[in-house]
């Protein structure tokens, strides 16, 4: 999943209605690679509905899971670069710097559990993370 597979998940998270020629134009593909983009979501088990009901009770700004994810940065990755490379990750809100054994402490929020698994192997993979624990909010307040 690349950045453009993002955007198109967030455009039909915002409305699953969107043609995709909509689709396309808002991500600069034509209207055949945007419908080959999607359903190769659905095909990877990224894409799994088009609908989403979600109560005000539902944690996060969309829906899903709340998740704490503390990141340990391997030797070869900095700071700096580790925060350029989960910038455009739009599944993470918030990244604090932190003492103890972890580095940072990520905020993200994952429609569900796949998804979750698909962003922390994506941290180590790209992003240089050597090691990660994650905590999944159930309530708050």
């Amino acid at each position: 999943m690349d950045h453009i597979d993002e955007k198109i998940l967030g455009l039909l998270q915002e409305n699953a209605r969107r043609s995709f020629s909509d689709v396309g134009r808002h991500v600069g593909l034509s209207t055949n690679a945007a419908a080959a983009r999607v359903r190769r979501l659905e095909d990877d088990g990224i894409i799994l509905g088009y609908t989403v009901i979600a109560g005000k009770d539902t944690p996060g700004p969309r829906g899903g899971l709340e998740v704490f994810i503390d990141v340990r940065l391997d030797s070869e990755t900095d700071y700096d670069a580790f925060l350029a490379r989960i910038e455009p990750i739009k599944q993470i809100v918030d990244a604090i710097h932190m003492t103890g054994p972890y580095d940072y402490l990520l905020r993200a929020y994952s429609p569900d559990t796949a998804a979750l698994d698909a962003l922390l192997r994506r941290l180590k993979k790209e992003c240089g993370a050597a090691q990660t624990q994650t905590r999944i909010a159930l309530r708050s307040r």
